[in-house]
């Protein structure tokens, strides 16, 4: 009869399902197998805010990263800025390639390590997801306008909480949540002493350090790339050590910390060659003096500021203005009675590319010639 299965059709997509459940199942034994004990297996999550049923292909870890890529914060991180406001230049690193750099570190760290790919390439990719409009001077000036305690990795946490899938959010697992929080160094230590900075996992820790692995050579690069430095300023004690080209920065850094991390009392402890993180700390304390407080970026980071304390201003105070907003963001579900306006409108701000800002500003700010 039409339109009515036959058993034997039945039959055979129930053994397509079944065979897909064990997908999952199959990948998890290898993950027992090959994973380190100081690993973290997706078997073993300690779970997500709201229970769901196992997808039958694919891990936990797997459905983060999955559930991350397809997300709208992620796609706007290719319009944020990462160093070097609304560069022209098609070579200049933005918010996406720096996440792309950091999480592809951090995945030859884990595997060469034996632990969690998956999990540590799923924190990669969402660490970032928080960050405002002009990189770190959109921040700072966050942190002037709407809250001292304002922080990207904080808010890339909210992102995924609250902010995504129309005010739903991602509902992650733990693991990755952890170390998407935990991220952020600022200009601490390159590994915290400190236990309660640190991720929950080993993978989260390995995060970290891929981070700042990743943004001493791009950054490098890109200062060199616009002129506000020249290779010839750059510290030769530093080169000498980790290398002059960035590969070679790449490759020294990421073995040492493979060669130099230990098992101590059990667990296993990610370390730096006293050699290595002096010349790491050099080269970071060379590009806060020479690029990021440089007289250049410093001055778009005042029009930067500028533009973001005037539209958090203009949104605080025209209600229907910021919902329209909410709106063409795909962020009108997540606001309820319970936020303040305040904190409404700092995550529409953060939320924002810098192309948006700019035109969101010449369009309420600038006069429209009349036709």
């Amino acid at each position: 009869m039409t339109g009515v299965p036959s058993p034997l059709g039945i039959n055979k997509k129930w053994r397509i399902v079944q065979k897909a459940m064990s997908i999952r199942e199959d990948f998890e034994e290898r993950e027992r197998i090959f994973i380190s004990s100081f690993g973290c297996l997706s078997s073993e999550s300690r779970g997500r805010m709201r229970e769901e049923v196992p997808c039958p292909i694919r891990t936990a870890f797997q459905r983060d990263r999955d559930r991350i890529v397809y997300s709208n914060a992620f796609r706007r991180l290719k319009h944020k800025t990462q160093v070097f406001l609304s560069p022209l230049g098609d070579h200049y690193r933005t918010r996406l390639t720096h996440t792309l750099e950091v999480s592809e570190i951090a995945r030859t760290i884990a595997r060469a390590m034996r632990l969690n790919e998956d999990l540590v390439e799923a924190i990669a990719l969402g660490h970032d997801l928080g960050h405002t409009p002009f990189g770190h001077s959109g921040e700072t000036a966050l942190k002037e306008i709407y809250s001292e305690s304002f922080s990207h990795n904080e808010q890339s946490l909210r992102v995924v909480d609250v902010l995504s899938n129309n005010g739903k959010g991602l509902n992650l697992t733990y693991e990755v949540r952890d170390g998407i929080l935990k991220h952020s160094k600022g200009y601490g230590n390159i590994i915290p002493s400190d236990p309660s900075e640190q991720a929950y996992t080993i993978e989260g820790r390995i995060l970290r350090v891929s981070d700042i692995i990743a943004y001493l050579n791009h950054d490098l690069d890109d200062a060199i790339r616009s002129g506000v430095i020249s290779s010839g300023q750059v510290p030769e004690s530093c080169l000498k050590i980790i290398g002059h080209s960035h590969s070679e920065r790449a490759r020294t850094m990421i073995e040492d910390v493979i060669s130099s991390s230990e098992v101590v009392d059990g667990e296993l402890c990610l370390r730096i060659s006293n050699k290595v993180y002096s010349a790491m700390k050099t080269l970071r304390e060379f590009l806060y003096e020479n690029v990021y407080r440089s007289p250049h970026v410093h001055r778009e980071f005042v029009k930067a500021k500028k533009i973001l304390s005037e539209l958090y201003s203009f949104f605080l105070n025209n209600e229907d203005d910021l919902q329209k907003e909410l709106e063409n963001m795909e962020m009108a579900d997540c606001m309820n009675n319970s936020q303040s306006r305040e904190r409404v409108v700092c995550d529409l701000i953060a939320s924002i590319t810098d192309r948006y800002a700019l035109d969101l500003y010449e369009k309420i700010f600038f006069p429209s010639p009349l036709v």
